[in-house]
This record gives structure tokens, sequence and C-alpha cells, in this order.
């Protein structure tokens, strides 16, 4: 990308969450969950192109704490469950359009995905070359449709989802699953076609790094695993 490409980190976090309450703010390891992402963008972007996109005052508050100005309430219209993921990104992007400043690319960075890190964000941005619309990151599945997903016919018979004679796991095609971590969109192209119509390329993450928080269950498994890199940074660094 050119040194003078605009590029705009949107954090969507709603007030709202049917799977665990107050979800964006929830205590982490100590820190609230958004922490992670505002801090994950902080390492590659100036505060100024980092926008949380919310509709709560107390995340607008949290958010600010943590070095990230907030500088509008979502409307109630984009904060519903039947709101979409681009209708946010629109908002968000027509908001700094009135100010005069457009933005090339969007990178969103769902709060639910602590464990990505500043460099897979920029790694996903190099992916972004000339003619590539949407960069999304993925996992490799632990449920691959061609041996263990099923769904069930008329008579009330499992069959594959997906149709294949494999008879070991590691000899079925590879898939991959949408982690939910970063998405680098083309703005332009967005605009013109929509986000349901951009073409993507994958951009691939471990399977640690790739937990998305949907539940108190995920919750705990975050937690092990940044408490785990918590005390593994700080036993090296008294080494060194």
């Amino acid at each position: 990308m050119k040194e003078d490409t605009k590029i705009l980190y949107l954090i969507p976090a709603r007030g709202g969450s049917k799977g665990l309450a107050n979800k964006n703010i929830k205590k982490l390891a100590g820190k609230p969950l958004i922490y992670y992402s505002i801090k994950a963008a902080l390492e590659i972007a100036d505060s100024k192109d980092i926008c949380v996109s919310t509709d709560s005052l107390e995340i607008k508050n949290t958010a600010e704490k943590l070095g990230i100005r907030v500088p509008f309430l979502r409307p109630e219209e984009f904060s519903s469950d039947s709101a979409t993921t681009e209708q946010v990104i629109l908002h968000a992007l027509e908001f700094y359009k009135k100010k005069e400043v457009n933005y090339d690319f969007v990178v969103l960075l769902q709060p639910t995905s602590p464990l990505r890190k500043g460099h897979h964000i920029k790694e996903a941005l190099c992916l972004m070359k000339p003619g590539i619309e949407l960069v999304v990151s993925v996992k490799e599945t632990d449920a691959n449709p061609y041996y263990v997903l099923f769904e069930e016919n008329n008579g009330g018979v499992l069959e594959k989802s997906k149709k294949g004679v494999f008879t070991r796991r590691q000899d079925c095609p590879i898939v991959y699953e949408l982690n939910g971590a970063i998405y680098v969109i083309r703005t332009a192209v967005l605009l013109e076609k929509g986000y349901q119509n951009l073409n993507m390329i994958k951009y691939l993450m471990g399977k640690e790094d790739s937990v998305d928080i949907d539940d108190l269950l995920d919750f705990t498994i975050a937690e092990i695993l940044i408490k785990k890199s918590i005390k593994y940074y700080t036993q090296n660094s008294d080494k060194n």
C-alpha cells in the first residue's frame, strides 16, 4: 500500500448482547474485552484513524479511557439485532466523509477476537494487492464438512453435508472457517457492489489466535490463553 493510503480501523461494539451480558466490556484477564482490539489497532495505527462504533455510553466511556476518542453514538436503527455489518461500516464512512475524511480501506476488528494482535492486522493488510476486494481472516476448520458434518434428510436419515468418500480426516480437502478477527475491505468496491458481492481471499491464522467469544465457555478459554501468554512473556522477560 502507498504511504498516503487512508485506512479506517473500525471496532463495532453495540451495547446489547444476547449470549453474554455486557460482553464487549466484560473483564477478561483484568481488562475489558474491547481493550484487546483497541490495543491491537494502536500497535499499528494512529488513534485518529481508530473508530469504536457503539450505541452505548458505557462502552464509549470505556473506549475513551483506553485512549480512543469515540466521535459519535451509533443510531438505534444500526444497533438492533437485525442491523447488518455493512450498515455499520457505511454509517461510519459517511460520518467521516461529512468531515471531509475519505478512507481507501476499512479494517473491521470485532472485539470478540481478543487474541488477534497488531502483527496479524499488518499481515492481512499486506495481502491487499490491486484487484483484491476483501481479505478475511480464517482458521482451518475442525468441523470439516467432508468428514464430520451431516444434515438430516426428509426421512430423518443423516447424510454428509458435502459429498466425498474419505476414510481419514487428513485426506479431506482443507476447509477454512471465518474466525471473525479481521476484515480488510476496499472502500470504493464496497460502495459500488455491496459487502455480500465482494470477492474475498483468506488470511490464515492459528487456532489459538482465532478464539471468537460468543458465550461464557469461549470467554473462559480466551482467559486461559491470555493468562498463559502473559505468564510466558513474564518468565522470558525475567530471564533476559
